[in-house]
């Protein structure tokens, strides 16, 4: 796995891609320019991960088994490769983040293991994964999938460090990922979990709303 790294010191940002993007994204699309500042002045530096949603969630070549347990070997790869990477560079307290399925992976990876992160911005995000088998549900594909493990969610082993993350749901007001981003903050809700849900007016799914959001939040 490819990853590029942006920045000196300061605090880790761990960026996911967005649908089947690749670790050179936010670069081509002006995210790291966004950032300039933060970066050049030493308070980030940016991990900005590969993706293999071409081999899973995209994969519909493969059987929905395959390509639920390729998803869960990216995760593992994160957790167990690129975080350790990451502590031992810049420290423990991790920022991740990432824009439409970027934001969903990032959230994803947040909700299941809130004891590694310290701080989400997702932006634009679409958080059920349903829609990608077409009617095959399993185990696997429910405890991916944020609107469903959320909704039954009870253990505190789970919920009490949850409740510790700086939890940043971010949309536009004509983006078509706003209710599916309203939807997650008003689960977490139900579950005593704090959350900065934001509601951009005029804006989209698109590159020059998520350059501003991440200019605003990762700080």
């Amino acid at each position: 796995m490819e990853l590029l790294v942006f920045g000196h010191g300061g605090v880790p940002v761990l960026v996911f891609p967005t649908s089947m993007g690749r670790f050179f994204e936010w670069e081509d699309f002006g995210m790291i320019g966004a950032l300039a500042p933060q970066l050049e002045a030493g308070h980030n530096t940016l991990y900005c991960l590969d993706s293999v949603d071409v081999e899973a969630l995209y994969n519909r070549r493969a059987s929905p088994h395959w390509r639920l347990a390729r998803h869960q070997q990216y995760e593992d790869y994160v957790r167990q490769e690129v975080l350790p990477m990451i502590r031992a560079e810049r420290g423990r307290f991790v920022i991740v983040a990432g824009a439409s399925f970027g934001a969903y992976h990032a959230a994803n990876f947040t909700f299941r293991h809130p004891w590694e992160v310290g701080k989400l911005v997702a932006m634009g995000g679409a958080y059920d994964i349903k829609p990608f088998f077409n009617g095959f549900y399993s185990d696997a594909l429910y405890f991916h999938n944020p609107v469903d493990y959320l909704a039954n969610l009870t253990d505190p082993a789970y919920l009490e460090p949850l409740r510790r993350v700086d939890l940043r749901l971010l949309a536009g007001a004509e983006d078509f990922c706003r209710a599916s981003t309203e939807q997650v903050a008003t689960l977490l809700a139900r579950r005593g979990v704090g959350c900065r849900l934001e509601i951009w007016p005029g804006a989209g799914h698109d590159w020059p709303w998520w350059r501003e959001m991440i200019a605003t939040h990762i700080v």
